[in-house]
């Protein structure tokens, strides 16, 4: 019943979406799309019978990815106690290898010590014994310097005079007064290496464990704050960077140098061709920056097994690194010796965003926005490591960005 008019709502005003009676045609609804209720009813009678079907192909589909949240919950703590377990286990190893190597280490330093200090004690016998005869011989000497009669004087002064061999103890004092000393700073530095070793892979595993995703990978940063939040600060190796690269602010920044460094020798060192990897290895959603200066740079990622000799090591030349050439003109990317001409606003700052997981590679140039250069979509399958390559004259700087 209409309120206003005391009349039987039989009509159906398009216009307003509601029913009124046959007098609010000639009023408010005066020109208004109006049906019969009974008419609009009619063609409106298979959208629930519709919306129930949506409604119910929703619940199917939220049933299954309850079903699928909780198969995924099931694979997560299964993986999980799965993890601790091996990594217990993995962890227990280690502890026992060190204790072998401690046990080993104490039974040489006490084998040592036994066969030494028996040396000494036969060496001291000896010379023990060599002073009881000289004294005796002293003896003879004085009471023989006494003897008044010449010829007994020189009928024993012979036998009286002559001497034994005497012990060599020449090496006695010309030793070094440093015996296990030495052990001691081999196995500390053992020790420093195993926390460098374990500092440098901890944060590996750490970011391994927090990479953990059950729900779908989150999408790509837009802003340089968001790509901010996965920022990773990276220091170069000395150890790999070629001998005439300098390395300074920290290993953070390589400068192009005809002089040869003075680096210790290593196996995983460049031989012929100025770049530089990492000390951090890259996994999970990362972060950095490159400022470089002078004719030409690379900024590259490859994983470590890269070649260290000949043409097939520079970063691009080969199907383990992926590199960004910059110079003041033009961008390029190369990877497995095929190079592809790019195209971007002038910067001399490049942003390089990782997602190892999704298999997500991209470059950026940095100044007050930031602009795609160029984005690779592939799997990687082993952990990556940021790689710089200079020429003449240039310098690069893994920035520290905040």
């Amino acid at each position: 019943i209409c309120s206003r008019h005391d009349e039987v709502m039989k009509i159906f005003c398009r216009t307003d979406k509601k029913c009124i009676c046959y007098l609010c045609t000639m009023e408010d609804h005066k020109y208004h799309d109006t049906v019969p209720a009974a008419a609009e009813r009619t063609e409106r009678q298979r959208e629930p019978e519709v919306s129930r079907l949506n409604i119910q192909q929703r619940i199917q589909d939220r049933e299954k990815d309850v079903k699928l949240l909780q198969q995924e919950v099931e694979a997560v703590s299964r993986s999980a106690d799965k993890a601790v377990e091996d990594s217990e286990k993995i962890f227990t190893e280690l502890i026992c290898l060190l204790q072998k190597r401690s046990s080993d280490v104490k039974q040489q330093i006490r084998s040592q010590q036994e066969t030494e200090v028996s040396r000494a004690k036969e060496l001291q016998e000896k010379l023990q014994q060599e002073i009881t005869e000289l004294k005796r011989k002293d003896a003879e000497l004085t009471q023989l310097s006494h003897t008044e009669d010449h010829n007994q004087f020189l009928h024993n002064y012979p036998s009286v005079s002559q001497l034994s061999e005497p012990t060599d103890s020449s090496s006695i004092k010309r030793r070094p007064l440093r015996y296990f000393e030495d052990v001691t700073a081999a196995v500390s530095e053992l020790r420093d290496k195993l926390q460098d070793i374990l500092r440098d892979k901890w944060i590996n595993i750490s970011r391994s464990v927090t990479e953990v995703d059950v729900l779908l990978p989150q999408p790509e940063p837009k802003t340089r704050a968001e790509f901010l939040k996965y920022s990773r600060e990276i220091t170069l190796d000395p150890n790999i960077a070629y001998t005439r690269l300098l390395l300074s602010e920290g290993f953070r920044k390589v400068t192009y140098t005809l002089h040869p460094q003075s680096y210790s020798s290593h196996t995983d060192r460049f031989t012929d061709k100025w770049q530089v990897l990492s000390r951090e290895s890259l996994t999970g959603r990362c972060y950095w920056e490159v400022e470089w200066r002078g004719s030409a740079v690379c900024v590259a990622v490859a994983y470590k097994n890269i070649s260290r000799a000949g043409q097939i090591s520079v970063f691009g030349c080969n199907d383990k690194s992926w590199s960004l050439d910059c110079n003041p003109y033009r961008y390029g990317f190369r990877f497995n010796n095929i190079q592809t001409t790019l195209s971007g606003p002038e910067s001399y700052r490049v942003g390089v965003y990782l997602d190892h997981r999704a298999g997500i590679l991209s470059f950026y140039s940095v100044s007050e926005t930031m602009t795609l250069i160029h984005r690779v979509q592939t799997t990687f399958t082993q952990p990556l490591y940021a790689g710089i390559l200079i020429t003449g004259g240039a310098t690069a700087e893994l920035c520290k960005v905040k």
